[in-house]
């Protein structure tokens, strides 16, 4: 299974984490059409671009519990004081895209960035966690979304 994790500012521009995130599977040689699933951290997941990109594509987008990205901090390779700050996790996109990927995940090299968004791919052949979030292609901003493992519900 191949996830891409991505990491944003508020009100990213869909066309850039769209870019961003075909750069970084034609940096790994990985057809788009293999592409299975989007993750971030779970605030981001009412983000107007990140739902455009995952609509486009036809993939689904999954938010992820910061506990749970933080519980795969020792694993990511890139460390931004700014993000940990913030969030709490040196690097959002690494951290998402390693645990959907579940426990034999990998990141396939270290995340890429623009102004806009950061992007890291993972790769495995486990099944999705069930304490992620989802937001189906498509599905309504309020809608198609359950609440991870200790995600606070937003309003």
């Amino acid at each position: 299974m191949i996830v891409a994790g991505i990491g944003c500012r508020r009100y990213a521009n869909a066309q850039a984490i769209d870019e961003l995130l075909t750069t970084a599977l034609a940096l790994h040689g990985i057809d788009e059409s293999k592409l299975a699933l989007i993750v971030t951290e779970a605030s981001k997941l009412q983000e107007p671009g990140l739902r455009m990109v995952a609509r486009r594509r036809g993939v689904e987008l999954r938010g992820v519990a910061t506990g749970d990205l933080a519980g795969m901090a020792e694993r990511v390779l890139t460390r931004s004081d700014r993000v940990l700050a913030a969030k709490g996790v040196p690097s959002v996109a690494e951290a998402a895209a390693l645990f959907s990927a579940g426990p034999d995940g990998r990141l396939l090299a270290a995340r890429i960035a623009n102004p806009h968004a950061t992007c890291a791919i993972a790769s495995s052949g486990a099944p999705l966690d069930a304490g992620q979030q989802s937001a189906r292609p498509g599905a309504a901003a309020s809608g198609g979304a359950s609440r991870a493992r200790g995600a606070k519900e937003r309003p």
